[in-house]
């Protein structure tokens, strides 16, 4: 029994640890401290500064008719960029994409110039342009139409300074859309709405929510180039960040606080439910693509006509 039960212990697997290379955790820890000062810390010192003043002071200060109306202003805001840039961005991206045409690619660069200028440059040369001095401007005034300080210059400025995102979203997409499905497509007799709706859209959704997601995050944060053409007037063009800038000019650091605590929840849930929808989509991956790559082999059911 001494050696069965010997022998039974000494077959038993030892636990081990797994080896680290050193390198890696080295490499790791960096990134993880990078991340940790630059993200992580400042978010939590925001969310603890809001939880120390106490939930009435929070909901006090983001309840005020101020706060409140700079927050639904920006969320319609960002909304109608959104729709515009979704809209337009698709269209401008397959204008590059698929046509060739003189200076197209000067065109395709001055598509990335609101990202790589400074956002108060954008606001000042649409100041100029659209403002009471600038030729647009006095036509505009000419007919009773106000564009700056008032929110159409503020949504041109907006849509100027998110353009990039859905076109270059949408545009490397497209480019790998196989063209044989929409020459199918267009022998059996679909029009350019149908064959795009049932062809190229499901192709490049992945792509245009991916855009439409960053439009609307980056609307929400709009700054530089918001405070030159709204104004800042409260109740009237005050977005969110510029009602977060003007309460802390005016030492209300709770107030400030608070609304940036909400931005920030905004834009957690925003991208978290991008997350979600982009892993039920890969899920979903293998049935769509097959959905796409398949057509039947007569046009009834779907409107179209040979």
């Amino acid at each position: 029994m001494r050696s069965m039960n010997g022998t039974a212990a000494a077959e038993q697997p030892r636990l081990t640890l797994p080896k680290m290379d050193p390198g890696k955790v080295v490499f790791v820890g960096i990134g993880m401290g990078f991340l940790a000062l630059l993200v992580i810390l400042p978010l939590a010192s925001m969310f603890q500064y809001a939880s120390s003043k106490g939930l009435g002071v929070f909901w006090e200060s983001i309840s005020s008719p101020e706060a409140l109306y700079s927050l639904r202003f920006t969320l319609l805001l960002a909304l109608a960029t959104t729709l515009i840039n979704g809209v337009m961005g698709t269209v401008v991206a397959f204008m590059i994409v698929r046509h060739d045409f003189p200076m197209k690619g000067f065109l395709d660069s001055l598509i990335d110039l609101p990202v790589a200028i400074p956002a108060s440059v954008t606001g000042f040369t649409l100041l100029l342009l659209y403002g009471p001095l600038g030729m647009l401007g006095r036509w505009f005034d000419g007919t009773g139409i106000t564009i700056m300080f008032a929110f159409p210059g503020i949504l041109i400025a907006h849509v100027f300074m998110t353009l990039p995102y859905v076109v270059r979203a949408v545009g490397p997409v497209l480019h790998e859309v196989d063209r044989s499905q929409e020459e199918a497509a267009r022998t059996m007799g679909a029009n350019g709405v149908q064959m795009f709706t049932s062809v190229i859209l499901p192709a490049i959704k992945g792509g245009l929510i991916t855009g439409c997601v960053f439009t609307f995050a980056r609307s929400l944060g709009e700054f530089g180039a918001t405070v030159m053409v709204s104004g800042n007037l409260a109740l009237r063009t005050q977005t969110a960040p510029l009602f977060i800038f003007s309460e802390f000019n005016k030492g209300n650091i709770e107030a400030a606080n608070s609304m940036s605590v909400v931005l920030v929840i905004i834009s957690l849930a925003l991208f978290l439910g991008f997350k979600l929808i982009t892993k039920v989509m890969e899920s979903r991956g293998a049935s769509g693509a097959k959905r796409v790559n398949s057509y039947p082999e007569s046009t009834e059911g779907h409107g179209w006509t040979a």
